[in-house]
């Protein structure tokens, strides 16, 4: 599933005793540990596609830890590495991290340095795995479809437009604003066997009443004032192929008169013409609100309703199919990154959960221009910029940036909520609060729709 929780570790040392007392902290910390006497065994059992991160002793008999970073390194450049080191140890494991290694921990380490760590690469390995997830789902998806998405849903409205595309009978598309109605007229044209012919849009609520006439059935010269010269409507454009009318609800009621006309007979008169011309076409409406009450508010002509609603299909919001949510993000994150000409960015944690936890009230539109201001960096996340500096410093120092990167997290994760905040990080109020006032982290700044109890 996409963005799963990991929280697997593999941890390598061969001494059994430090093997088994930090595997049981990790165990006890809530981490799925797989303990390895030897680089040679974890090699064996990890590869490009381990879920989780790695920690290792530098001192091993045979291939020690820095060989087996350099290997995993080879396997995946991604992966993140913490060497444990004797304090002879530790200009190598300055090395190793110019090299690519995530972090280092120097002998004797407290637990919570151990557990911080492992938090921190853990993070990091849920985004890389996550944003190779959007880019795989993505590219999996027949590249003519932006239909996007694997929930039931959508799995139900692409088999209805397949069923529905051939039969060539009029449908009414329904759905909130920027669900993607037109998209579902492309897609039933696209599979039809009209497919070859003409695919004309025209939006009903972009045209003022004076225009609309001229615009759906054209006009003949001289028809009326400022008419320089014959026009052919939008109706006759689509002959033998398909006519789309959006917001059809926006129609001016004496206009649906003659539109009923055009769907009953299959033929227009222009204006200022005075032969009726017939045309060979296929109409598909789209609503972004019920015609029926529409039509018993008396906006709605109740005899075109019933010939538009020959067969309905109603576009689902995006709240109603969260689960498609990521691999849509990916598409147009990657396409986005495409028509800019840039690098497509890794997701980051407060984009992942924008994309769980939002409800999108603009549809898949409002999705759309959220991915393109992450592909253009526009997009930050809530609350303090993270600490910088992981990897700098001494050690106490490089301690002091994890812990209170962690306190911001937890505090990020539950929106500045103290009691949910010491469940996440264990550990007493008093602390907790002293901890805020060492690192200097203001607990409003995470708090968003006022104050929560602390």
């Amino acid at each position: 599933m996409i963005f799963e929780d990991s929280r697997l570790v593999a941890f390598v040392d061969d001494d059994d005793a430090l093997r088994e007392a930090n595997v049981q902290a990790l165990q006890l910390a809530g981490y799925d540990v797989r303990p390895f006497a030897s680089a040679e065994a974890a090699l064996k059992a990890i590869d490009a596609d381990f879920a989780g991160v790695v920690v290792s002793d530098i001192r091993m008999p045979g291939m020690d830890g820095r060989q087996l970073f350099r290997r995993l390194h080879e396997l995946d450049a991604d992966l993140p590495v913490l060497l444990i080191t004797g304090h002879g140890d530790i200009a190598e494991a300055v090395q190793a991290m110019h090299e690519g290694a995530y972090d280092f921990l120097a002998k004797p380490y407290p637990t919570e340095r151990l557990v911080h760590g492992v938090s921190r690469a853990i993070e990091k390995r849920r985004l890389v795995l996550a944003n190779r997830q959007l880019q795989a789902l993505a590219a999996r998806e027949e590249p003519a479809s932006p239909l996007l998405g694997s929930s039931a849903i959508m799995e139900r409205l692409r088999s209805t437009i397949r069923q529905v595309a051939g039969s060539d009978v009029d449908v009414l598309i329904e759905g909130e604003t920027g669900v993607g109605k037109e998209v579902v007229a492309r897609a039933l044209h696209a599979a039809s066997p009209r497919r070859r012919q003409p695919f004309v849009a025209l939006n009903c609520a972009a045209l003022p009443e004076a225009m609309i006439e001229s615009e759906l059935f054209g006009h003949e010269l001289g028809a009326f004032s400022g008419a320089m010269r014959k026009r052919v409507g939008r109706i006759e454009s689509a002959d033998r192929g398909t006519l789309f009318l959006d917001e059809v609800e926006s129609m001016p009621l004496p206009v649906q008169g003659k539109l009923l006309r055009v769907i009953e007979e299959r033929e227009i008169t222009p204006l200022g013409a005075n032969e009726v011309r017939n045309v060979n076409l296929r109409v598909l409406a789209s609503s972004k609100g019920d015609l029926g009450e529409a039509v018993g508010r008396g906006e709605f002509r109740a005899d075109l309703f019933y010939r538009l609603n020959a067969l309905r299909i109603r576009v689902p919001a995006l709240r109603d199919r969260r689960e498609d949510a990521p691999v849509l993000f990916g598409h147009f994150l990657a396409e986005a990154a495409r028509r800019f000409r840039r690098e497509t960015p890794a997701i980051s944690d407060a984009v992942r959960r924008r994309l769980l936890e939002h409800d999108w009230p603009g549809n898949v539109r409002e999705l759309n221009h959220f991915a393109l201001q992450v592909a253009l960096g526009f997009e930050r996340p809530d609350g303090p910029e993270p600490a910088r500096g992981a990897g700098e410093g001494s050690l106490p120092e490089r301690v002091d940036t994890f812990e209170a990167q962690l306190i911001q997290d937890a505090l990020t994760e539950v929106r500045g909520d103290v009691r949910a905040a010491l469940e996440v990080l264990k550990i007493p109020r008093k602390t907790f609060y002293d901890k805020l006032r060492r690192h200097g982290i203001d607990i409003d700044a995470f708090r968003s729709g006022g104050k929560l109890v602390a």
